[in-house]
């Protein structure tokens, strides 16, 4: 199914309403996919009653509260804990031997969303008896995700689906050992938080902030376009001690990237890459 085709006003409107929200709020969302973001606008403008983007953009500068809804339109919060199972059991199984050389480990998050692959991987590192020499960086744009993950509390109508995943994973324990239950909500184990660092982070305009064994940045790449996804994979790159992996969703890839010369495919099935040994080459450093 083709991308619908948006009117030369309507363009124009989106141009206006990101280039406000940039040097408002402190957001870039300007190299997100365009047909997704105005499939977004298009719901928002229609939730709070605007005839227009521009009517939204007027009210969004004088209106902070509104901003703080409008992100809930801007950024995808879905997921769900060990989704994609196989990508789980190929770093169970395949990954975590290679981290277990490091006396100390750092895995960044990018795109933590409401948590679920924090705690997937909190949970994996438990089991591998890797989690005690680890940090977690756990980063997305969005305040209230992060809010919503340092909480750890999910619906328990959920919990099957993560339950049955994790045992597609490679579990080596029942997941209910890691949460409680009470009041049709599930809480995982505040010790799982207690090697994490929850921080906002934009990978459209902020900067490396760790050197990392492992980043897993699963399902965010495929919300950008073909430039930010580079600066992303870039930043990836320039985080990643050489020899680390990289974790992609299962619709993402290295192979199109000006940084795809960095890194070698490790399980390219499961989207799984690994950093060179050598040394990146100049080009492929973030500006």
């Amino acid at each position: 199914m083709n991308d619908p085709v948006f009117l030369p006003h309507e363009e124009i409107e989106l141009d206006l309403l990101l280039e406000a929200i940039w040097r408002h709020y402190h957001y870039d969302f300007r190299g997100y996919s365009r047909g997704s973001l105005h499939r977004r606008m298009a719901r928002a403008q229609q939730r709070h009653g605007f005839d227009s983007l521009s009517q939204l953009q007027h009210r969004l500068l004088r209106d902070p509260a509104l901003f703080a809804d409008l992100m809930g339109f801007l950024t995808i919060q879905v997921s769900e804990m060990f989704r994609d199972p196989a990508y789980f059991r190929e770093l169970r199984e395949q990954v975590v031997p290679h981290l277990r050389t490091y006396p100390s480990l750092k895995v960044w998050i990018a795109g933590c969303a409401n948590g679920e692959e924090f705690y997937s991987l909190a949970i994996l590192f438990r089991e591998e008896g890797l989690e005690d020499r680890t940090i977690f960086y756990c980063t997305d744009i969005s305040p209230a995700a992060l809010e919503k993950a340092q909480a750890g509390i999910y619906d328990l109508d959920r919990i099957q689906q993560f339950t049955e995943n994790h045992r597609q994973s490679g579990g080596t324990r029942s997941l209910s050992d890691y949460y409680t239950a009470a009041y049709g909500a599930a809480v995982f184990d505040k010790t799982l938080r207690k090697r994490a660092v929850f921080a906002e982070h934009n990978l459209a305009s902020d900067q490396v902030f760790a050197e990392v064994q492992l980043v897993s940045s699963r399902n965010v790449l495929i919300y950008f376009d073909r430039d930010l996804q580079d600066r992303a994979l870039g930043l990836f790159g320039e985080s990643l001690v050489r020899g680390g992996f990289l974790g992609l969703g299962s619709k993402e890839t290295l192979r199109f990237s000006r940084h795809s010369d960095g890194f070698a495919d490790f399980d390219e099935g499961e989207k799984i890459y690994r950093r060179n040994l050598v040394k990146l080459q100049d080009a492929d450093h973030v500006s």
